[in-house]
């Protein structure tokens, strides 16, 4: 169903990272990597902390990169996919019991000495009883730093020693100086004015202690966005029945080998891909793709790893095994795509490489200022102003505003049956103003019959069916294999037929039992000097009912008709419409002839239509709608679309169509219906939506919060924002964001 998209030389590396603080540390670590010889591709997810990297570098080469850059990684177990799942949770587990830990060493102290300034307690160092007294809070709250805090500035001198600053960095500096200025006041009083004789250990303990707090709870939310990838390696079977030497033998499905023939039992999950060679009976494909229908499987019918069998035994030869079956082509891409950016999420991080060193210098100035031209204690506001600059505009909820709305909403599409290769093509979809549609396979079934044979001469409806499938057996067209399949129902034998000649876009000609044949359209028979006149009325009326009419000629004289109809599939219609109720412009593209075109056009409710199309002017007309300002969509099926699903803005490839079409395209709909196609558009408008609110949010928190922060509401209300409740708003926002991301697990798409 989904072919490798990686060379034989090429892999994908997945690296767990630790000491990742902030947008700002993606970019460094991405840089990193990209310096490595071999790596094609470094995508690193900061809501996920995972980096996934591609080419043919050695895993410690990476590792060492981002040792280097002032990160520790570790290799993501390349065993199973449940496998480096469960490492995973289990990392993110350890995570976050560490920060809890952390939590509630630092708020142990923070709580009660805020408590006693709250109650009126003195904060102040005048008498040596109070001296003493600070001198050992001091001590506690240099421990919690120590135990609790340690990670940031650890992390700070790392992307000091590599000239670049980031969330540690802000957080450090913040705590550090309350701390040092606290410990000044407690050793040297007499150094400081007296009004300004103020510690502030209870800020640097509950700063720690709220910002590993809103860590902690972020690591916890942020496990749910990976409920899709879950749900996948759920469908994964964990055991197998083979037949060995006439022996049933059940073993685990990584020792299922190619060609082995699987038994698998009513309510048994099918292990891995293959082709059925025995037995009969109905598959629940829905968690695959979104299909609620279960669909019949017999002889020679493909089945796929992870679906549920529900009525029959069968027997099957396992055609794809392990890494290379569906399911896990699947849940790689979904993983890959959970690791894009969109260019929205780009901008994110271009943004916060430069705003941390902005934010350090409005700290320093928001300082001078309030030295300068502030009340006494002017020492005391400029610590504390300085301080709550650098807390308030950590950029933790700018980091994730991106990656977590891109994790939930590529991993909510498909569990609707839609794979979305990347971020970009995730985001280009929400804007999608032009769709083009092929129609054989697309809008219609993709499965011709024969309907009408009208004959022109003494010749039979058998002797001109058995002629010409015996032609069509030749060729791969579904119009052509629509004869063959009518043919043999009827029990009709093919004959011989020598010199085939295919004629691109017109038909096909070839010799049969000493006669002379031909086959195609209108365009054909006047190119070969054919008479239709007395019959050209009647093919149009065929093509009038949505059929496509054929002429048939045997030695220079026409013989037949044979019409051909593809029927349109049943809930085409109504998702067609839910594309023009979104403002899409919907065109029908198709190599078939006008009247027919025409015919299907209208039942479908599609009010603009190409016909008589070749396969190269598809992209052509993809081209010209984007010359004309349009955002492109194509939809199609078969090798022949592959060059205009390229071409277009976002290619959606029908997943029950050809390989070439899916690895062409940027979004695959694993099932027929264009159902999938709207519930892209409509989960893709929802992600971007999401990440906006959130952008919007983190943005408008750190340009909004860095003046109240440095003290702007002090000349006209008297009031100076306390680095703790700066702490606690930081670690809400990025809460906020987590929160503001999962919210789109309950998107449902409307009018389905």
């Amino acid at each position: 169903m989904l072919a490798s998209e990686h060379s034989a030389n090429q892999n994908t590396l997945q690296l767990i990272i630790e000491g990742a603080g902030c947008a700002s540390c993606v970019g460094k670590i991405e840089g990193a990597l990209n310096t490595i010889p071999g790596v094609k591709t470094a995508e690193m997810n900061f809501a996920d902390r995972t980096v996934m990297v591609s080419g043919n570098a050695a895993a410690e080469s990476l590792i060492k990169a981002i040792e280097s850059a002032g990160y520790n990684a570790k290799l993501m177990n390349q065993g199973s996919e449940s496998e480096a799942l469960d490492e995973k949770e289990q990392a993110d587990l350890a995570y976050y019991k560490k920060l809890m830990r952390h939590t509630y060493i630092a708020l142990a102290l923070g709580i009660p000495l805020m408590a006693y300034g709250l109650m009126g307690g003195a904060m102040t160092v005048e008498t040596n009883a109070e001296r003493i007294t600070w001198l050992i809070i001091g001590i506690l709250t240099f421990g919690v730093m120590y135990f609790s805090g340690r990670h940031f500035f650890v992390g700070a001198w790392q992307s000091f020693k590599n000239h670049s600053a980031n969330m540690d960095t802000l957080i450090a500096l913040g705590t550090g100086t309350a701390w040092l200025y606290s410990m000044v006041v407690v050793f040297a009083p007499e150094s400081v004015p007296l009004m300004a004789r103020h510690v502030y250990f209870e800020a640097t303990a509950m700063i720690i202690g709220l910002i590993d707090l809103g860590l902690a709870l972020e690591v916890r939310a942020r496990g749910k966005t990976s409920e899709a990838i879950k749900r996948l390696i759920g469908l994964q079977a964990k055991m197998a029945t083979v037949i060995r030497d006439d022996k049933e033998v059940k073993i685990a499905i990584e020792q299922v080998l190619k060609s082995d023939i699987v038994k698998v039992r009513p309510g048994e999950q099918i292990p891995v891909d293959g082709v059925v060679i025995e037995g009969t009976t109905s598959v629940d494909e829905s968690m695959l793709t979104g299909e609620p229908m279960p669909v019949t499987k017999k002889q020679d019918d493909k089945v796929v790893g992870g679906t549920l069998n529900k009525s029959g035994t069968i027997n099957f030869r396992a055609s794809h095994v392990g890494k290379d079956t569906a399911l896990a082509h699947i849940i790689n891409m979904v993983k890959r795509a959970q690791n894009s950016k969109p260019p929205i999420g780009r901008l994110a991080d271009v943004i916060s490489a430069y705003f941390v060193p902005v934010v350090m210098i409005i700290s320093i100035v928001s300082a001078l200022a309030w030295l300068n031209f502030g009340p006494d204690p002017a020492v005391a506001f400029a610590m504390v102003s300085a301080t709550t600059v650098l807390i308030i505009a950590c950029p933790c909820a700018l980091g994730l505003a991106t990656p977590m709305s891109v994790m939930v909403g590529v991993g909510k599409a498909a569990e609707a049956g839609v794979l979305i290769r990347n971020g970009e093509a995730l985001q280009t979809a929400s804007k999608i103003t032009t769709m083009i549609l092929d129609k054989t396979g697309t809008i219609t079934e993709g499965a011709p019959k024969v309907t009408d044979i009208v004959l022109a001469n003494a010749m039979t409806e058998k002797q001109i069916l058995q002629l010409a499938a015996s032609m069509e057996s030749g060729s791969e067209h579904p119009l052509a294999e629509a004869i063959v399949e009518s043919a043999l129902e009827k029990d009709i034998e093919l004959l011989k037929v020598e010199n085939f000649k295919a004629l691109v876009g017109r038909g096909i000609e070839a010799n049969c039992q000493d006669k002379s044949l031909l086959f195609g359209n209108e365009k054909l028979m006047h190119e070969k000097g054919i008479d239709i006149t007395s019959f050209v009325h009647k093919a149009q009326a065929l093509a009038k009912e949505a059929k496509t009419p054929m002429y048939f000629s045997i030695d220079g004289v026409l013989a037949a008709i044979i019409a051909v109809s593809d029927p349109i599939k049943a809930d085409s219609i109504s998702a067609i419409k839910r594309l023009q109720n979104n403002n899409i412009r919907v065109i029908m593209l198709t190599g078939d002839n006008r009247e027919t075109a025409a015919a299907v056009a209208k039942k479908a409710g599609i009010t603009e239509f190409v016909a008589e199309v070749l396969p190269e002017e598809k992209a052509d007309k993809v081209k010209e709608l984007q010359m004309a300002g349009e955002i492109v969509g194509m939809t199609g099926d078969g090798i022949n679309d592959a060059p205009a699903l390229a071409q277009a803005n976002v290619g959606f490839a029908i997943g029950t169509g050809t390989d070439v079409a899916i690895e062409s395209a940027d979004i695959t709909l694993m099932r027929g219906s264009l159902h999938g196609l709207a519930d892209a558009i409509a989960v893709s408008k929802a992600t971007l939506r999401n990440i906006k609110q959130n952008l919007f949010g983190a943005f408008i928190y750190n340009a909004a919060g860095v003046p109240f922060a440095a003290g702007i509401l002090y000349p006209f209300f008297g009031i100076l924002l306390s680095p703790v409740i700066a702490g606690a708003a930081m670690a809400f926002s990025s809460l906020t964001v987590v929160s503001n991301a999962n919210r789109l697990r309950l998107f449902k798409a409307k009018d389905h």
